[in-house]
């Protein structure tokens, strides 16, 4: 099975198509290529125009959805990037990824949240989407979103 194939099977056990247009709010490219390399802006878990996952994690949200929150952060940004590379057989590595997580004051397991986002990339790219990581606790995301993504990847 191709890592696009692996995309498209990751979509529907989510429950969500990422097809069609991907929603950004505001006035910045959502990817940028430099040479072979793609920098993905955070992405949130909206999907079409609804959005997923408002609230802060260990308080609104639980840690589950919140796995499931930081892999549709993951699914946009490899959507992103699937489309500037023409597949995600284009990739050669995920270099690094960010993992930010409103959480609620008491909550200590942003790096558990940041294992939904890492596992997806796992899943659909294999090897190459072995990354380094930092997963952070904020006060507020955009939107009120519990989780947001950003990524950078090597693509031929």
């Amino acid at each position: 099975m191709t890592a696009d194939e692996r995309f498209a099977a990751a979509a529907r056990e989510l429950g969500h198509s990422f097809d069609g247009e991907i929603k950004i709010g505001g006035n910045y490219t959502p990817v940028v290529r430099d040479g072979g390399q793609l920098f993905v802006s955070g992405q949130i878990p909206r999907v079409g125009d609804r959005l997923l996952y408002v609230g802060a994690v260990g308080a609104d949200i639980g840690l589950a959805d919140a796995r499931t929150a930081a892999a549709i952060c993951a699914m946009r940004a490899l959507a992103f990037v699937q489309r500037a590379a023409g597949s995600l057989q284009a990739v050669r590595a995920i270099p690094r990824i960010t993992v930010y997580v409103r959480s609620a004051p008491a909550f200590t397991q942003q790096s558990e949240v940041a294992d939904g986002a890492s596992d997806l990339i796992a899943r659909v790219l294999g090897p190459v989407g072995a990354h380094t990581r930092t997963s952070v606790g904020v006060f507020q995301l955009p939107k009120g979103v519990a989780v947001e993504v950003d990524l950078i990847a090597r693509v031929d």
